[in-house]
Parts: C-alpha cells; structure tokens; sequence
C-alpha cells in the first residue's frame, strides 16, 4: 500500500475521531447533526480519494463515486428532514 493511500485511509479515521469529539462536546441535537454530515463529506471522500490512487479511473472507482454521491445526497436529504422535524419539536415551526 503507497504512502498516499495510507494518507487518506488515516485522513478518514481521523475524521470519525473529530466527529465523535463533536458529537461530545456540541449541545444540541441540531448541532450534532453537522458532525455527521462532516463524516459524510470527509470521510467519504478520502475514502474515494484512496481508491483513485489504488485502481486509478476504473469501474471500481466510479461505482465507489457513485455510492459516495448517494451517500450525500440521502444524507442531505435526511439531516434537512431531521433538523426540520427537530425545529417543529422545540416548537420553532416556520
């Protein structure tokens, strides 16, 4: 394994670690819920980063393009839904 793709494997772990801290030290619910999408974001994509330097441009590469892009889009969809059924729970309906 090359010293780039242990790199961006560390850079993914490291942003599970900031996150879990995150989700420790921020109060609120909506808050925390920046800490996932920074997993998401980070994580996901130093994961996709990885895999390009492994294989290069491959199938494999855009099928792990492809889930990291689905991955986003359903997290992005479920954080606005989450924080928008918190906001109605706290009674900050708009």
């Amino acid at each position: 394994m090359s010293v780039g793709v242990m790199l961006c494997l560390a850079l993914a772990v490291l942003s599970a670690w900031i996150a879990a801290v995150a989700l420790w030290r921020l109060r609120t619910p909506l808050e925390r819920l920046h800490a996932v999408t920074f997993v998401n974001v980070a994580g996901g994509g130093t994961v996709l980063l990885a895999a390009c330097l492994t294989d290069g441009f491959s199938s494999r590469v855009l099928k792990c393009a492809a889930i990291w892009l689905v991955t986003l889009l359903i997290g992005a969809l479920l954080g606005h839904m989450t924080g928008h059924a918190l906001q109605i729970r706290d009674g900050e309906r708009r």
